[in-house]
């Protein structure tokens, strides 16, 4: 794995100018030389690299995050955070990767001291894997690639006291937009989304009726999302627009709903309830059930004799 600590060094890879400025930079991706792999490669980057582009052979290229594969058949915009790996293979060798569309990056440096440098990471997208990136239509492509546009020619622009706070405006207007985008696209994706649903659903049940709480614990969002073959954040975002509850809460309304199972069709006691669920403390355990239900696990018993 190649790790590339600044951009110069990056763009130097990719047999690229050096930039205009070494903590930001925008470039055409068809001005970079053709990349010929004869075996997979990595990298990891310390800076964030967001890229709007579309390989034209992606019948012949696979791009990998992680263990998950992508295909760039549309334009599509990905973010990708510092210090996450991207891996780039190909089904044949020797094949030349045909590209189009646009790459940022920017260096955490260049956020000091400015808006984003504290707001950057609200933006769940880049905590997203690749292969959750966002289709854009041709208008929302558009758009974006105006803002693009700004930046770069800011950057390659004479740098004056006014040149940073300009380009933080751009990103932010281009952070926006994709935030708004990747809603609608939960939302278009209705499909998806439902499937996702329905996955989970079927997960928690499975997990909740095995009936080894006592030894595995309560699930983790982690360890849902990687059942599911997503990011934790991709999982909570698709769900929050669908349900109005992230994973979290998804995985509390399931617990609760064994907890009344048990506390309506059993003798247990309480405290053997909350043990077989996975609390080490009773206390735990009826301080969430009372918030979810407005009543007490004992409460909720007496309500059935």
């Amino acid at each position: 794995m190649k790790r590339f600590k600044t951009i110069s060094e990056f763009l130097q890879f990719r047999q690229m100018p050096k930039p205009q400025h070494p903590l930001i930079s925008v470039f055409e991706v068809e001005s970079v030389s053709s990349l010929t792999l004869n075996e997979p490669a990595a990298w990891l980057c310390d800076f964030y690299c967001i890229g709007l582009k579309r390989v034209t052979n992606a019948n012949e290229v696979k791009l990998k995050y992680g263990q998950q594969t992508y295909d760039y058949d549309e334009g599509i915009l990905s973010f990708i955070s510092p210090n996450q790996v991207l891996g780039l293979s190909v089904d044949k060798s020797a094949v030349q990767l045909k590209q189009s569309g646009w790459m940022l990056l920017i260096h955490p440096d260049f956020l000091w001291s400015t808006s984003l440098a504290t707001t950057i990471k609200h933006y769940d997208f880049w905590d997203y894997s690749v292969n959750e990136a966002l289709f854009l239509s041709e208008k929302e492509e558009t758009l974006l690639v105006d803002i693009i546009k700004n930046v770069q020619q800011e950057c390659h622009s004479n740098i004056d006291k006014f040149s940073k706070s300009i380009i933080i405006s751009h990103l932010e207007t281009l952070f926006n937009y994709a935030d708004r985008f990747y809603h609608r696209q939960f939302i278009t994706r209705e499909k998806s989304s439902h499937q996702l649903l329905e996955r989970l659903d079927h997960l928690l049940s499975d997990y909740f009726g095995r009936g080894d709480l006592i030894t595995q614990g309560l699930p983790t969002v982690g360890h849902i999302a990687q059942s599911l073959n997503v990011s934790p954040k991709y999982l909570s975002s698709s769900l929050k627009v669908l349900t109005g509850q992230n994973t979290q809460q998804h995985i509390h309304e399931k617990l609760i709903e064994k907890a009344k199972e048990k506390l309506s069709t059993t003798e247990l006691t309480i405290s053997e309830i909350a043990y077989e669920l996975g609390f080490e403390h009773l206390q735990s355990f009826s301080k969430l059930f009372k918030t979810k239900t407005n009543q007490s696990p004992l409460a909720f018993r007496a309500s059935f004799h």
